[in-house]
């Protein structure tokens, strides 16, 4: 199951460089994402596809990360 999510991370595409900001903040403080910041990304142009996928490779991506950080800690 974890190598299914690690290929799913991996295969999507870039992330457009108008995502930066809003992936960096699901990333490190995802209960501090809002509807706002969704909209403010569909108003500069962002489909809502894009947004979706991105958000869930990066959410994937840090689960995985924060997982392998605490086997690593607990042997």
């Amino acid at each position: 199951m974890l190598d299914s999510l690690r290929a799913i991370a991996a295969a999507t595409a870039p992330a457009p460089p108008e995502l930066d900001g809003y992936l960096a903040k699901v990333r490190d403080r995802a209960y501090a994402v809002t509807d706002a910041d969704v909209e403010a990304l569909k108003e500069a142009g962002v489909a809502e596809d894009v947004i979706f996928e991105q958000t869930v490779a990066v959410a994937i991506g840090e689960g995985l990360r924060r997982f392998d950080a605490a086997e690593r800690a607990i042997g």
